[in-house]
């Protein structure tokens, strides 16, 4: 029972991810979404899961994909209900829900 209880301790946002969220598929890890911007050109954004933040119950980083030096887009953070709010100020609110919607709908093969 130690072993288990420090293991879910380093790892809670892991457990959590899996185990409280059973109603809701979140991406586990890094994944591309290609987001449709108006007036600008489209971009390929890539997110990935922050397991540092304590911000929120998930927190997701949002950076350009392909660059060398990829740009920081901001981060989307979602709570215990699944609400998400954005924290940022590049992506438009067509462009955040794109994105929050790319979340909450994708599922990993595993």
């Amino acid at each position: 029972m130690l072993i288990f209880l420090a293991i879910y301790i380093d790892f809670y946002k892991i457990f959590f991810t899996f185990v409280l969220m059973t109603n809701n598929a979140y991406l586990i890890n890094d994944a591309r979404v290609w987001i449709k911007r108006m007036n600008r050109p489209d971009e390929v954004l890539r997110i990935i899961l922050d397991l540092h933040s304590t911000d929120a119950a998930l927190c997701y980083l949002l950076y350009t994909a392909y660059e060398k030096a990829p740009e920081y887009f901001g981060r989307i953070l979602f709570d215990l209900q699944g609400y998400w709010i954005y924290d940022g100020d590049i992506l438009t609110i067509a462009e955040q829900e794109q994105v929050a919607k790319f979340i909450m709908n994708y599922v990993e093969a595993v």
